[in-house]
């Protein structure tokens, strides 16, 4: 096992994922779960998640780039795995030679694709990517007829018919009952029982479990993480956050009134004040807008004050304490607790962008 020696870590509970992975199984009754690991799992990591996914019943993995379904593959991940971004004609053989299932996702594409295969393969499983309103990709819905016709005198061996909603994770629901129309015609068009059909994201899963279809995709909800504040308040069950970042203090000085921390001198000790540095800085994460936010210790909030610096930063104690103090960022200590959609609110964006902004410098541990 690797050693590492600065105490900075992200510690990521599967018992959490396997937990909701269960609570998903039972919302979507016989539905497949497509556990969604992108982007590195979302930030928690791919192989491990990928393998507790497996363990707890899983078929189905889904990424967004050719490289990451690669990447599975190679670390001898034995799934059914499916690229739902573009995929480059270049890697069409490659998707052949192992089976890997990839999204169409315009006419376009599956001229190049039907012609990028390679006869000696096995047919090209592709997933017809519907854009029913999204409009980032996927055929139009009156191309659906072409698109078919396309797939059938191709080596393709058609899988399974998809689309993503827009605004499933919102109270207002225009356009995700259109999309949910549009899709339905599309569907019933096509009428073809032995396409696996997907539409529905975790939003999606939690707001709406009549949409389940074959399959659903589960990404963020998988990692404990609700997809809107709105799907959080509404949502039947509960989830549970897999990911808590800690580290632990390395400094600490007492710094006079008046004195300044950090970069630009932005904060003024207003008193004597206990100052800890941390060994944590925006090159890792923390990003210099979480100037301000608080951190526990002893299970007490307490504020990084100055500017974040790339691999430090400071924080301000109530009292001296030692060096080698526990210091949670995200998650419980002591009966207290700072969430990611903390740190999200403070950055004015969304929970998302926290754990795939955590940089691989930061260890990722498991428990």
């Amino acid at each position: 096992m690797t050693q590492f020696y600065r105490p900075t870590k992200a510690v990521i509970d599967l018992n959490a994922i396997q937990q909701n992975l269960q609570m998903f199984k039972e919302r979507s009754g016989k539905a497949e779960i497509i556990a969604v690991v992108k982007a590195d799992a979302y930030g928690h990591g791919m192989m491990e998640v990928a393998r507790k996914a497996l363990e707890n019943g899983v078929n189905w993995l889904a990424v967004a780039t050719p490289d990451e379904a690669l990447l599975l593959v190679e670390h001898e991940i034995e799934a059914n795995i499916l690229v739902m971004g573009h995929t480059p004609a270049a890697f069409i053989p490659v998707a052949q030679r192992h089976g890997i299932s990839v999204a169409a996702i315009s006419l376009d594409w599956l001229l190049a694709a039907g012609g990028a295969t390679d006869s000696d393969l096995p047919p090209l499983k592709v997933h017809l990517k519907v854009d029913t309103g999204m409009r980032r990709v996927g055929v139009q819905a009156e191309e659906v007829s072409e698109a078919l016709q396309l797939i059938k005198s191709r080596l393709f061996s058609f899988e399974g018919l998809f689309t993503h909603f827009a605004t499933a994770d919102e109270d207002r629901n225009e356009l995700f009952q259109q999309q949910v129309k549009t899709m339905a015609t599309v569907v019933r068009e096509i009428n073809d029982p032995s396409l696996m059909i997907h539409v529905s994201n975790s939003a999606a899963a939690i707001m709406h479990p009549d949409l389940a279809f074959d399959a659903v995709r589960i990404g963020i909800s998988l990692y404990g993480i609700a997809p809107s504040s709105y799907v959080e308040n509404n949502m039947p069950f509960t989830l549970a956050p897999a990911l808590a970042l800690e580290t632990e203090i390395v400094h600490v000085k007492c710094v006079k009134a008046g004195e300044a921390i950090s970069y630009g001198a932005t904060y003024h000790c207003e008193q004597d004040e206990w100052i800890a540095t941390l060994p944590i800085g925006y090159a890792d994460g923390l990003l210099r807008g979480l100037q301000g936010q608080e951190v526990l210790v002893r299970g007490r909030r307490m504020p990084i004050v100055g500017r974040i610096c790339m691999d430090q930063c400071m924080i301000r104690l109530p009292e001296k304490m030692p060096e080698g103090e526990k210091v949670q960022l995200i998650g419980r200590q002591d009966g207290a607790q700072i969430r990611i959609e903390e740190w999200a609110g403070k950055l004015e964006t969304i929970a998302y962008e926290i754990p795939v902004n955590l940089t691989k410098r930061v260890p990722r541990t498991y428990c």
